[in-house]
């Protein structure tokens, strides 16, 4: 009788597992059942930590970004409590968004901001609160949702950012950057306390690929893609003006390559049946366009044999794309790359077609005309303050070799982390903006700090440059 009776039991489990993926969140953890002794237990789970590292609205397609993959995951079966979301929030009801309420990630697209979780939103949006959030130190957290990484050692887990990036840095909207020597050490402590099983991130930031290059070693069960090396740009698109373009009532790029590629790409595809490989593939053939001016390199670090998982590992996977066909006449998207932005250039792109757009003689006229030349000059002002402090420091006949010095590949790109974090976030307090151009010199800061420069000096050196050469009001 017990016989038939255990039976019984594990025919009714066997039968709530093949239909849970259609009745509960987490599709993977509910489709993953093994038997302990007399207990049945659930694992594993899959986390997700979705950062877009801007605010402003001509940074609007970082959270458009955000926003899309956090309605795959959704989609995919993820429950909200392991989806954290860092995003300023300042896009959807900003006064320049002509649809209230209202984020589209693509030119026919829908509303991606429907539903999205508000973890950590404004000022929370800190390195701090990251950095805790992932090592699942709930103490560590200041504001926000207070919702941290809880994973255990059979867990996925799934981080992506998409943000303005520099060499050895992603940018976030306040306090300090986040350097990669920073991150690394977070992720070093996170496999030490063995939480996880296996970790894959992706990173859409101009020179990603120096978070990564040197630092992620092969045996911490990571997998990164990057959306560029560690010397390229990565890009905007479905941009004002270009091919094809945003609806005509908005006028900023509503996505980056990289991040549109694989976000529609996991739209369609049956990720209970693509490997990570075969979505790397696809990506860096549509990023990377050999007749395409300025294309980045997607890039693979740390443990690559991790590519031959699933992507529905990390993800979960859409019960409506269970049938899909490769023939689908949506694939045909996948293979046609939209026309780019440089993503410094994507800001210059939004004021000028504000200012274009806007009613001759109009207050907004005159408004739009202010932010564009006030833009241009903080850049001719960020430009000279870094020649400035670089002949202060080494003298003028350096300042090529410090501008321009690449480390080979394989190499880290700077060897006193310490130094360069002081350079580079004294420069932002300094001379930064929203449109995050000045990161495109962490690489000199790291070059000068390779160069054995003193801390003290340097950073004398750059209070006085930005004080003194003219930044707009």
């Amino acid at each position: 009788m017990m016989c038939y009776y255990r039976l019984f039991v594990l025919l009714a489990l066997s039968s709530f597992v093949v239909e849970s993926r259609h009745l509960k969140g987490n599709s993977y953890e509910l489709s993953n059942f093994h038997r302990s002794g007399t207990n049945a237990t659930i694992e594993p789970k899959i986390w997700a930590v979705l950062v877009a590292g801007s605010n402003g609205f001509e940074n609007y397609r970082h959270q458009a970004d955000i926003c899309h993959a956090y309605q795959i995951l959704k989609n995919g079966g993820l429950e909200d409590e392991n989806i954290i979301i860092f995003m300023y929030d300042d896009i959807a009801f900003d006064v320049e968004n002509s649809r209230p309420g209202v984020i589209i990630n693509k030119p026919d697209g829908d509303n991606v901001y429907k539903g999205v979780p508000k973890d950590y939103t404004g000022e929370d949006v800190n390195v701090d609160n990251l950095l805790a959030a992932i090592l699942g130190n709930k103490t560590g957290v200041r504001g926000g949702s207070g919702k941290v990484v809880e994973s255990g050692p059979n867990d996925h887990i799934f981080i992506y950012y998409a943000d303005h990036g520099g060499a050895g840095i992603l940018g976030m909207p306040s306090g300090v950057d986040l350097t990669a020597k920073d991150l690394m050490n977070t992720l070093k402590k996170k496999h030490a306390a063995k939480s996880y099983k296996s970790m894959v991130i992706y990173v859409e930031a101009c020179e990603s690929g120096s978070i990564f290059e040197g630092l992620l070693p092969k045996n911490m069960n990571i997998y990164a893609i990057t959306a560029a090396n560690a010397n390229e740009s990565s890009w905007g698109t479905y941009c004002p003006g270009e091919f094809p373009s945003p609806p005509s009532d908005l006028d900023t790029c509503l996505g980056d390559l990289f991040s549109i590629s694989w976000m529609e790409d996991s739209d369609i595809h049956d990720l209970r049946k693509e490997t990570l490989d075969q979505q790397y593939q696809l990506v860096r053939r549509r990023t990377a366009v050999d007749d395409m001016v300025g294309a980045s390199h997607v890039m693979q670090y740390g443990n690559t044999t991790i590519a031959k998982q699933f992507v529905f590992n990390y993800m979960g996977a859409n019960p409506k794309n269970d049938y899909y066909s490769p023939s689908s006449d949506d694939d045909s998207s996948l293979t046609t790359t939209p026309s780019i932005v440089g993503q410094h250039d994507a800001t210059l792109l939004h004021f000028w077609h504000k200012f274009r757009n806007a009613p001759e003689g109009s207050p907004k006229k005159t408004e739009a005309h202010k932010q564009l030349m006030d833009e241009l000059s903080l850049r001719k002002h960020i430009d000279e303050s870094v020649n400035q402090i670089i002949s202060v420091v080494f003298g003028q006949e350096k300042v090529p070799e410090m501008l321009n010095t690449v480390q080979s590949a394989g190499n880290p790109l700077v060897h006193d982390w310490d130094c360069f974090k002081m350079l580079v976030n004294s420069f932002k307090k300094q001379c930064g903006s929203t449109s995050r151009y000045e990161m495109k010199y962490s690489r000199a800061f790291a070059n000068m700090c390779n160069a054995g420069v003193h801390i003290n000096h340097a950073t004398q050196a750059i209070t006085q440059a930005c004080s003194t050469n003219s930044p707009p009001p």
